[in-house]
């Protein structure tokens, strides 16, 4: 440890003052050895400087007069650290040769008086190990660590925002990382300007973009655990305008903890993209329909099942089911949750079923009587639905109808469907069969009010299969074009775990029959938050006004069934909650014998594959289904064809 500790101020030495360092030593080995050879020749050590003995010192003077020049005419000086491993010892023979040559020939062949003729061959073997054994040393001493210097200063040069706790806590973490180097630390605090903090400068975010030019930064680091979306939010604007990678990081307190790499650092929270401050849940309409309860999910292993069961676990039910027909999406989740559960008694059922299923899904009902049922089994790809029309109404609409029937006929207390923003006067076939599932659960509340039968209604939800923020990640990273469909389409936006805790809390305020709308807040462009998330990569657009930009979006044209603008509500007469964020509409629907008779229709009209029947059903049951194109079912196309 001292050896290493001694290596980094060696280091720092100028580098004419290390060719004099090495020089001296050279130096000091010339009259060593010399000093050595005449111990080994006499068998005794004599002083040098001392007229009672022989004269070595005039062996010394010779020694360093020839060595040397032949050392810097062969270059040992030009670089300190350059002649390592066995490069070294073949330059150090060939200059020892011709220096043993040299020696020998003036103490041998000439002779000094008081000096032994056998110390010209002794000291030039003895200098030749010395000065090879001095170049190894400092090889294995000082350049491993030297070259982790050189390749630290060629890392990807980092800021980190936040002198806090967090900071210091990343920066220590990052000390020795071999991906980025830290060069200074960023904080909104002016009494911290111009300090030093870990041997690092804090400086004014005001001076990033000269930062940005001076230090050749190229990221900026978020330590920020406890700002307000507000202040994250104008910290992300200021970023923009900069054209620097932001990226945050874990929690810290496992960085501290060790628990995470540096290398876990990633990309800006999906929640920072989305500029929204979250509100906090209310626990006890969290834990209402779950805690100490026999819960089921269906499509446990999608975006939004698989969050509903990482919420609902963190509620602590009795027991947890998880339904799902995808073998591997089942697995994937039993295994994250499972992983989860500690000493925790929660017993978890992974179930293999389709929600079509009508005998498993009664079989799984009469087994372990479901408290609380989250309905979240759907086909959601608007474009692939539209594709497949038949079997997206089959699961969607018929697969929900058999679902909430076993659910009701076992005593089931609650029963929440999933639902969607596309439900509202829907241009596509999977938007009208959210909303004619949302019209069989209204018709049976009515019927069945023994299960207490409700809906959740959102929008996108940020990080989901198919979502455009991951997608738009991986075309940056491909170097572009982001595809958009059309300049002009908004959306409404969620992150993953707050639409999941919301959609808990209105399931715990259903009287039976309620629609619940959840408020996205504002719609966002979604060729703002493209450019948002170009800018916040630390790259730039390029489009007409910046040709020499780096990333273009390209348009592509809106896909089939796709909107311009979703809505939430179908009237305009929300009514608000308990909850600020959830407000609950007041939607028209068919009493059960027609809407049953309309059904059963449709499940004729899907068994023969009609397709245009079909949509002609859909259109007189789905009021606002407006059908936005032609028929692009691809079994339909093909016998057109």
């Amino acid at each position: 440890m001292f050896l290493k500790r001694l290596a980094r101020p060696v280091l720092a030495i100028p580098r004419v003052g290390k060719r004099l360092l090495v020089l001296s030593i050279d130096i000091s080995l010339c009259v060593f050895t010399v000093w050595l050879a005449f111990y080994l020749r006499l068998g005794e050590w004599v002083r040098l400087f001392d007229d009672r003995f022989w004269q070595p010192e005039w062996a010394a003077a010779i020694s360093i007069a020839i060595a040397l020049p032949i050392f810097v005419t062969q270059g040992f000086y030009r670089a300190i650290f350059r002649y390592a491993g066995w490069p070294v010892l073949v330059t150090v023979a060939k200059a020892m040769m011709v220096y043993g040559l040299l020696y020998a020939t003036v103490i041998m062949a000439f002779g000094i008086p008081g000096v032994p003729r056998t110390v010209g061959l002794i000291q030039p073997l003895l200098l030749l190990l010395t000065v090879g054994g001095s170049r190894l040393f400092a090889r294995y001493w000082l350049g491993g660590l030297y070259q982790s210097q050189l390749k630290r200063a060629a890392l990807p040069k980092v800021l980190i925002y936040g002198a806090g706790t967090a900071g210091r806590q990343l920066a220590a973490a990052m000390s020795n990382s071999h991906e980025m180097r830290v060069v200074g630390f960023l904080d909104d605090d002016t009494r911290l300007h111009g300090q030093m903090l870990n041997g690092q400068p804090i400086y004014s975010p005001d001076d990033l973009p000269g930062l940005v030019e001076t230090l050749q930064v190229s990221d900026v680091l978020l330590a920020l655990p406890s700002a307000s979306r507000k202040l994250r939010n104008e910290i992300l604007l200021r970023m923009r305008a900069v054209h620097v990678s932001v990226r945050t990081l874990p929690s810290v307190t496992e960085l501290a903890q060790g628990k995470v790499s540096v290398s876990d650092l990633r990309d800006l929270d999906i929640d920072d993209l989305l500029g929204r401050e979250p509100v906090v849940p209310d626990q006890q309409l969290l834990s209402q329909n779950v805690s100490g309860k026999v819960v089921l999910v269906t499509g446990a292993g999608g975006s939004i099942g698989s969050e509903l069961c990482r919420q609902i676990l963190k509620a602590e039910p009795l027991m947890l089911l998880l339904i799902e027909q995808s073998e591997f999406a089942l697995y994937n989740i039993h295994q994250e949750l499972q992983a989860q559960l500690d000493e925790s008694p929660v017993r978890l059922v992974p179930l293999l079923a389709s929600v079509r299923d009508a005998e498993r899904m009664r079989e799984i009902m009469l087994t372990w009587r479901p408290d609380t049922v989250y309905h979240a089994a759907a086909y959601k790809h608007v474009p692939l639905v539209e594709h497949n029309p038949a079997e997206g109404i089959k699961n969607n609409v018929l697969g929900t109808l058999t679902a909430a029937q076993a659910a009701a006929e076992h005593g089931v207390g609650n029963f929440v469907l999933i639902s969607t923003d596309k439900a509202v006067r829907p241009t596509n076939i999977m938007g009208a069969s959210k909303r004619l599932a949302e019209m069989v659960l209204q018709a049976m509340a009515v019927t069945m009010p023994q299960t207490k039968f409700s809906m959740v209604r959102f929008g996108n939800v940020l990080g989901s299969s198919g979502s455009v923020v991951p997608k738009f990640r991986q075309q940056i990273r491909d170097g572009g074009p982001i595809t958009l469909t059309h300049p002009e389409i908004t959306r409404y936006f969620m992150t993953i775990p707050e639409a999941a805790q919301l959609v808990i809390q209105a399931s715990a305020m259903a009287k039976g029959g309620d629609v619940f709308v959840l408020d996205m807040g504002q719609s966002v462009r979604i060729i703002d938050l493209a450019k948002r998330m170009i800018e916040l990569s630390g790259l730039s657009v390029r489009d007409e006004s910046n040709p020499e930009g780096d990333i273009d979006i390209e348009i592509t044209g809106l896909r089939p069934g796709e909107k311009l603008f979703e809505e939430l509500l179908i009237g305009d007469n929300p009514e608000p909650t308990l909850h600020p964020r959830i407000m609950k509409a007041h939607e028209d629907f068919l009493q059960w014998p027609l809407l049953r008779e309309k059904l059963t229709a449709l499940e004729a009209a899907l068994d023969t594959h009609d397709v245009e029947f079909v949509r002609s059903i859909l259109e007189h049951i789905v009021a606002g289904y407006s059908p936005s194109g032609e028929i692009v079912d691809w079994i339909f196309l093909e016998r057109e064809a």
